[in-house]
């Protein structure tokens, strides 16, 4: 049965759990136990190894490797190059005084990467971090600190320049610590060192007072 998503004739996919109307470039490797999503494009000579996720709707650029340990959420964009790893203290596993520790899996450190958040090309990210819901990771950034969602990261260490909202677009929050996206008009509150979306209140709707009925009438 032809599989439902696209695979590139020089890509080599050995994972059962690829998503429908995802599409795999040319050189990728996407190796056993791997999931990804539905409708993501990975570019070409992209590297995910199993223990990897990816969620539906990422866009993971040329020259990307994700190891086991890494989660990138729904909607996410990972540019050119962007790095990762997965051992805050590697050793070579074949390396006789060090072969102990690789025994398990408690060497592992996880790092996630949170629903619609944007890394920059060459952008690495100490591994066992969590990056908050739509965060903007500028490129060449290091990042060595869990980043709070909305934020703006840019230079090395990376340092928090602003907020952005989901469009991409920056914010300027005011003295009572309230934004307004000038480009999709999303509104949002600070409070502390972290952003919140704010839903714009649902419409009131006012009751219609029930018409009484005409003496003999049936409606």
């Amino acid at each position: 049965m032809k599989p439902a998503f696209f695979q590139h004739p020089s890509a080599l996919v050995e994972s059962a759990a690829i998503g429908a109307g995802t599409r795999i470039w040319a050189f990728a490797h996407v190796l056993k136990g791997a999931r990804v999503g539905r409708h993501c494009n990975i570019g070409d000579h992209c590297f995910i190894e199993g223990g990897a996720r990816v969620g539906d709707n990422v866009t993971v650029k040329n020259g990307v490797a994700l190891w086991d340990g890494v989660v990138v959420g729904d909607n996410a964009f990972v540019g050119p190059f962007a790095v990762f790893t997965n051992d805050l203290a590697p050793r070579s596993p074949r390396f006789p005084a060090a072969a102990r520790r690789y025994q398990s899996k408690g060497w592992l450190s996880r790092t996630v990467v949170a629903e619609g958040v944007s890394i920059g090309a060459n952008a690495t990210i100490r591994c066992g971090l969590r990056i908050g819901s739509f965060a903007m990771i500028a490129a060449g950034a290091v990042i060595t600190r869990d980043v709070p969602a909305y934020a703006l990261m840019v230079g090395v260490p990376a340092r928090q320049m602003g907020w952005v909202c989901q469009c991409g677009a920056r914010l300027a929050v005011d003295d009572k610590g309230k934004a307004s996206c000038p480009t999709c008009r999303l509104r949002y509150e600070a409070r502390g060192h972290r952003l919140f979306s704010r839903r714009a209140p649902a419409a009131r709707i006012t009751p219609t007072k029930k018409r009484r009925s005409a003496p003999g009438s049936t409606g």
